[in-house]
């Protein structure tokens, strides 16, 4: 493997590890899935890129300094990143909880009928005479 294949140009040790967490480690691999979608799976993975990784990933694809990159290509890019941001929204996790909150929504840890699937903490255990085996469970206890 060269030297090209090992570092992305441009690109600094912590974009670097970001770019590991989402798959992308050669400058080929940046080629094929492109700088926009690169640094929307960037995005995705929760980490909050500037603009500068983008120019820089372009820059890389371009063999130049990303502070080369024409003015033009730059505009490019934020079109298509923000067409591509329209098409597919990253939701915050704010958002996210958001969405599952509103009503029609099922909330974590129900069933169909909207019953707690999960029985609390703080339930009381059912005896098998509908009681709730207090007294015999006490006489279990190593604690007293």
């Amino acid at each position: 493997m060269s030297a090209r294949d090992v570092k992305i140009r441009n690109v600094g040790p912590k974009s670097a590890a970001w770019l590991r967490q989402v798959g992308v480690r050669t400058t080929e691999d940046l080629a094929r899935i492109g700088p926009v979608e690169t640094f929307l799976k960037v995005k995705r993975a929760g980490f909050r890129p500037s603009l500068n990784l983008l120019y820089s990933m372009a820059g890389a694809l371009a063999d130049c300094h990303w502070a080369d990159l024409p003015e033009d290509q730059k505009q490019e890019l934020l079109l298509a990143l923000d067409a591509a941001e329209s098409a597919n929204p990253i939701k915050t996790r704010w958002e996210k909880q958001k969405a599952a909150s509103e009503p029609g929504a099922a909330p974590r840890g129900t069933d169909d009928a909207g019953e707690s699937a999960a029985a609390s903490l703080f339930d009381e255990p059912d005896g098998d005479d509908g009681s709730s085996g207090g007294d015999a469970d006490r006489e279990l206890s190593r604690f007293e």
